[in-house]
């Protein structure tokens, strides 16, 4: 199996201006608003990041710009539409979340780093080990309430490339509002007045029913108070990612009956893929009860949620897929699928609804971690797409990886489009892993010979 190694064989270090807030262009309204109950969920209450790496660029039209500065006028601008994340966050007499509209600004901090953007290779994949450095704590704005909900920093590259990293509270966007924030950040960084999407508010579309109804089992979240063990050790943890192109997922779904093979996607079955191998590779005991939990975004035609274009709050579901550790790792591929497809088939309005019933009633202190394993799809939501003029990322999406998480982001091949999917596990468990995941690439057939083995990018 080919490994790329990422051990570096030079500093990154940053210099960095004062952080400095910016606030909208025009004035704005000063109200508050409430967020939803889908929002208020204490799983959420905490930061997520994003990272995007640019070069040069060979654009007429931003020839001898500043990335900083062009950037940091954009976000005033684009502010100005998405103006409750100038805000801040404040609780009610029961604990429920509203952002004070007050424009005081979110957090920008300008920097520059003596390194060029071909020399970091295959680190700009995740895990990207210079998070810290292109993303700055600022003492004092880690908590979820009364700080800034946003931070960018960019930094500039001795290449004229930059890179554009950014942390932001996730009880006021999910993976696509940030997206959508980003894109219209971009918009204004290319002279245009309006964002191609405007943001919409309308929080109260995913507050709870009255009365509340809780119509389905929701495995994902936290019951009792073990539920917070993880089963897996925290030392020595090795990072990851796998890049799974087109010939990658070919191989695997030839493992496939042909009614799955043809009725799954690559989300699903890279998604099966996974929750088998990373199974077999922890050494569970069989009568364990593991769970895969994949994210689906409620947005769209296919939900009668009725959330207009533009709704840039948390509009994400969990659906979850349980065995026992042994029936899971005895079977063949198919049965995983099979049960990740079932789950996907109870994703409906009904559902979504019945969570949000649940988060009001129950009151989860956050997802289940024993024996779960959450993953998510970040390739279809929009981060690859953010310009700001010197044309796409050559890398979007989140730096790092999670003993219990995988985001998935997209990666772009020669005979078409992938997946990098960044895992976490301690290192032997690790090594067990790729072992089942190169077993599972060559099947029973001599599909080695003819096909690439799944690449590694690795940080220990």
């Amino acid at each position: 199996m080919e490994m790329v190694s990422q051990t570096c064989n030079f500093t990154f270090k940053v210099k960095r201006c004062e952080p400095e807030l910016i606030v909208p262009a025009k004035p704005t309204p000063h109200e508050v608003k409430k967020l939803s109950d889908i929002d208020n969920q204490k799983g959420l209450r905490k930061h997520t990041y994003a990272v995007w790496f640019y070069k040069k660029g060979s654009s007429p039209s931003m020839e001898g710009k500043d990335p900083v500065k062009v950037i940091r006028e954009a976000i005033g601008k684009a502010l100005v539409f998405y103006y409750p994340l100038a805000g801040r966050l404040k609780e009610d007499s029961n604990g429920k979340l509203m952002v004070d509209c007050n424009g005081k600004g979110i957090l920008f901090i300008e920097a520059d780093a003596d390194i060029e953007l071909e020399q970091l290779g295959h680190t700009i994949l995740p895990p990207f080990p210079f998070l810290q450095e292109v993303l700055y704590a600022v003492p004092g704005t880690e908590n979820v309430v009364d700080c800034p909900l946003w931070l960018i920093q960019v930094t500039r590259l001795r290449c004229g490339g930059f890179i554009v990293a950014t942390r932001h509270n996730h009880t006021m966007v999910d993976a696509f509002g940030v997206a959508q924030f980003m894109n219209a950040v971009g918009k204004m960084a290319r002279g245009e007045q309006w964002p191609s999407v405007l943001p919409v508010w309308h929080r109260e579309l995913l507050n709870a029913r009255n009365p509340p109804r809780v119509t389905h089992i929701h495995h994902e979240y936290q019951r009792e108070i073990n539920d917070a063990k993880l089963d897996i050790d925290l030392t020595n943890l090795s990072h990851v990612s796998f890049l799974f192109g087109p010939d990658q997922i070919k191989a695997i779904r030839k493992q496939l009956p042909p009614h799955l093979a043809n009725s799954c996607s690559r989300f699903e079955l890279i998604t099966a893929c996974i929750w088998k191998c990373r199974t077999l590779a922890l050494n569970l005991d069989p009568e364990e009860v593991v769970q895969i939990t994949c994210a689906f975004n409620g947005r769209g035609k296919g939900f009668a949620l009725n959330l207009p274009v533009g709704y840039y709050g948390n509009a994400v579901d969990f659906l979850t897929a349980i065995s026992k550790a042994g029936v899971l790792c005895k079977n063949p591929l198919g049965y995983a699928l099979e049960l990740l497809k079932k789950s996907r088939s109870d994703m409906n309005e009904e559902h979504i609804r019945s969570v949000t019933d649940f988060i009001v009633t129950k009151q989860p202190r956050g997802y289940k971690l024993k024996g779960n394993f959450i993953v998510s799809d970040l390739s279809k939501v929009g981060f690859p797409e953010v310009d700001f003029g010197w044309g796409c990322a050559e890398f979007a999406g989140h730096p790092g990886s999670f003993p219990v998480v995988a985001h998935y982001m997209h990666h772009s091949c020669d005979n078409g489009d992938g997946f990098i999917v960044p895992m976490c596990l301690p290192l032997l468990n690790m090594e067990r892993f790729k072992q089942e995941v190169k077993k599972m690439i060559e099947g029973t057939t001599n599909a080695y010979e003819t096909i690439q083995p799944v690449k590694i990018v690795s940080m220990l």
